[in-house]
């Protein structure tokens, strides 16, 4: 169906479209294809899809070929517009140019993907309640991505219509939930002419009216799978033939929980799924888990997975077992350039249903983000990862997140503002602040 009238008289339906149809990391199929409809009714001079919006060979986390093939077909019983769906290939996201004549190129990045867990029908949760819950059994939009690409849209298409001198370009990430988006997309060739980034995130316990203008101190994350093989025997008749696969794991998860803290700053392990075995009675061959290791600095993340790989092989080799860990996701450490942020700060003040502005604060958790952030600021551009309030009923990756639609427009001016601000004024000293 042609697309005919403005995105910003059409904030919330979109948002609620993109609620109805989530998909996982590298499976965003329909997703892409409904952006690149309403990218080509903005009117852009470039328009990249798939494997051209990014260095594919840089992806991580991609699933089985069988999984995409799956999610393609589910995209196109969706309804996914066919002339959009068949450029993607193997491969999803997006990034929309437009050329304004001279100045400076200005990018932003929204997350497009969804988390594989089931939403709530109860009628208590609006969008049950309204008719736009989840139509994808055990996947939702539970993080805001639905309300990211709508915002992304809302502000191409305001600069498209302003005064904006410069180049603009929106990054539609994928596989934002598995950090394995970002990269492939920071290693390509549409980030090497990038002055200034902006990315955004709505809610995170910030209310409706609040906008936190620069997140800093995240923390370095690598997503990592751990698969110990052993040998398969009779528990009771001959356990002394078997190599106990279970027992190296077990091994391996009391030890990465020991390994030691650093004294330049904060570190994290964890271990948060387990899956193998055959029957109580047999010793188990295979096993599988997936863990995380945290960094308060990129350094610091990359000394507690040496530590965890070195834990994972002694633990097999103590069981006579084999192991293999691979990086599944990973984001460095990355922090918003304090001037880039303020003028972010200005336009929110400026901005009349925006209440309270937060100039700087500690982010905590991680995102990948940072890894366009960072290539933006290693060639000497700036960056910033703006919090755009939203009231939320319950917390981010909970069967009950919703978010209140008021934030759409508050978030589509202030950027907006932002943006245009950034193109008309003198250029801004790059930050020495270590990212």
């Amino acid at each position: 169906m042609p697309v005919t009238t403005p995105i910003h008289e059409r904030l919330s339906d979109l948002r609620r479209e993109f609620h109805q149809y989530p998909e996982p990391a590298w499976r965003e199929f329909y997703t892409t294809s409904r952006l690149a409809e309403e990218i080509e009714y903005i009117g852009v001079d470039q328009l990249h899809l798939g494997r051209e919006a990014m260095n594919p060979a840089e992806r991580l986390a991609v699933p089985s070929a069988t999984e995409i093939d799956r999610w393609r077909e589910q995209a196109r019983e969706d309804g996914a517009p066919a002339e959009f769906l068949d450029r993607l290939e193997d491969c999803t996201g997006a990034v929309a140019v437009l050329e304004h004549g001279d100045g400076p190129t200005v990018a932003l990045r929204v997350d497009i993907d969804g988390l594989l867990r089931e939403e709530s029908p109860d009628e208590t949760h609006h969008p049950a309640a309204e008719g736009f819950r989840s139509r994808h059994d055990g996947i939702m939009h539970a993080c805001g991505h639905d309300a990211h690409m709508t915002i992304g849209l809302g502000i191409l298409e305001a600069i498209a219509e302003s005064d904006f001198s410069g180049t603009f370009k929106v990054f539609f990430q994928p596989a934002e939930e598995k950090a394995g988006g970002a990269r492939p997309m920071a290693k390509s060739e549409h980030i090497v002419d990038v002055d200034y980034l902006f990315a955004t995130h709505v809610g995170l316990d910030h209310p409706t009216g609040e906008i936190v203008s620069g997140m800093v101190k995240p923390l370095a994350v690598s997503n990592l799978s751990v698969t110990f093989r052993g040998k398969s025997a009779h528990a009771g008749l001959a356990p002394n033939e078997g190599q106990n696969a279970m027992q190296a794991l077990g091994t391996a998860i009391q030890n990465a929980y020991a390994i030691p803290r650093h004294v330049d700053g904060t570190t994290r392990v964890n271990i948060g799924r387990v899956e193998g075995g055959t029957a109580q009675n047999v010793i188990a061959e295979r096993i599988e888990a997936e863990a995380e290791v945290r960094g308060e600095t990129t350094h610091l993340m990359e000394y507690t997975k040496t530590k965890f790989e070195n834990t994972a092989h002694a633990a097999a080799a103590m069981h006579e077992c084999e192991v293999d860990v691979t990086v599944d996701g990973q984001a460095p450490r990355a922090d918003s350039d304090p001037e880039l942020a303020a003028i972010v700060g200005e336009s929110a003040r400026n901005h009349h249903d925006v209440d309270h502005v937060i100039d700087s604060i500690r982010f905590g958790a991680s995102e990948d983000a940072t890894y366009l952030m960072d290539a933006v600021q290693k060639q000497g551009g700036l960056a910033t990862y703006v919090i755009v309030g939203t009231d939320h009923p319950t917390g981010h990756h909970t069967a009950t997140f919703d978010i209140d639609e008021a934030s759409l427009p508050i978030a589509v001016d202030v950027l907006t503002d932002a943006i245009c601000t950034v193109a008309h004024r003198d250029p801004l000293p790059s930050s020495e602040e270590d990212s």
